[in-house]
């Protein structure tokens, strides 16, 4: 297999042969960056477009009685 040197993004549709380089850890890397901006502009619209059901559950005793936690997977009520 021959080998080059060029800049820009690297496409492969049969996959990679050979030693990893930090060319393709960069590449890879802003591909990566590039997939957090879509989900962070995807959140944000979803958020945009009214309530959304999110129960965030504490995994330990809030303290305050009749409150939902997680207790080893266990859902449990707090005494207070």
């Amino acid at each position: 297999m021959a080998q080059t040197t060029f800049s820009g993004p690297v496409v492969s549709t049969n996959g990679f042969e050979g030693p990893v380089t930090s060319t393709l850890v960069t590449a890879a890397n802003a591909n990566i960056t590039t997939i957090n901006a879509d989900v962070v502009n995807a959140v944000t619209t979803l958020v945009g477009t009214g309530p959304a059901n999110i129960i965030v559950i504490p995994t330990s005793d809030p303290g305050v009685a009749g409150a939902i936690w997680n207790n080893a997977g266990t859902l449990a009520v707090s005494a207070g």
